[in-house]
């Protein structure tokens, strides 16, 4: 799991200086944003008191921001811009974010909108009549078990924002991972699976706006990009970890282990 780091510069500007502050930090961003280790970046203001501002700064790492991004020319000239601020600066800090996370009910999880447990009982149901039928993946799937597309069923659900029954009755990512294990599974097959995935959902009648079929797509195209490198001669099972959660839009909560190929290693990333 990826462990970026959070940093938080927090200000007090005087009101008379707000507007040249705000214009030195829409010239600032620019040099964030063409920075390496920087993820993401942020300037609030406070509703209640307008001279306190907040500056969040996703890293890849703390190191990566004090001995990358401090240690070069763009931070040279990010300082150039907001330098004479730095006497308003209340406090700086760097945060190492927790398991304590998630969204809030504003906004509904891909589970809720497929139409929860049902919706992916009936996908993975129609998904397994199709694959056992395919030349190219009935090989792979050769003497499955009765139970295999309900456990499926609740893998997608957990991933996508669903209860965690996957975790609770089989494992985490780890125990799924475990599967595919010495399968030796080809391009070919991993593109008919995408493809008759997305047949399914269509057949079991899964949503079908942009923003569901981007995300529900997207997490095929990553995982089943996994699932090839862990069933290869050289993959190594990665330690116990838990269940991926899918979001809109999210960029994936694993990284293929540096040794595979350059193109999975960002695999999804929306």
């Amino acid at each position: 799991m990826t462990a970026h780091t959070v940093e938080y510069i927090r200000y007090l500007i005087p009101e008379e200086q707000s507007a040249l502050f705000l214009a030195a930090y829409s010239r600032a961003a620019a040099h964030l944003a063409a920075a390496p280790q920087c993820v993401d970046y942020e300037l609030a203001r406070s509703e209640e008191d307008f001279q306190h501002y907040v500056l969040r700064i996703t890293w890849t790492s703390t190191e990566d921001a004090v001995e990358g991004f401090r240690e070069s020319e763009l931070f040279t000239d990010f300082v150039a811009e907001i330098g004479s601020f730095t006497p308003f600066v209340e406090e700086t800090r760097h945060y190492k974010p927790t398991t304590v996370r998630g969204t809030g009910a504003a906004v509904p999880t891909l589970y809720a909108w497929a139409g929860g447990a049902e919706a992916f009982a009936r996908l993975t149901e129609v998904f397994y009549d199709k694959v056992l039928k395919d030349d190219v993946l009935a090989p792979v799937f050769e003497g499955l078990a009765a139970e295999h597309a309900e456990h499926v069923a609740s893998w997608f659900g957990e991933v996508f924002g669903g209860p965690p029954v996957y975790s609770e009755t089989q494992g985490g990512h780890g125990h799924m991972v475990a599967k595919h294990l010495g399968k030796g599974i080809t391009e070919t097959q991993r593109r008919r699976w995408v493809n008759l995935v997305q047949d399914a959902a269509d057949e079991a009648g899964l949503p079908t706006d942009a923003e569901f079929r981007s995300a529900f797509v997207a997490y095929a195209e990553w995982g089943t990009r996994l699932a090839v490198y862990f069933s290869g001669p050289d993959a190594v099972a990665p330690a116990e970890q838990a269940v991926p959660r899918w979001t809109w839009g999210s960029a994936p909560p694993y990284q293929v282990p540096s040794s595979s190929s350059s193109s999975s290693s960002d695999a999804g990333r929306a």
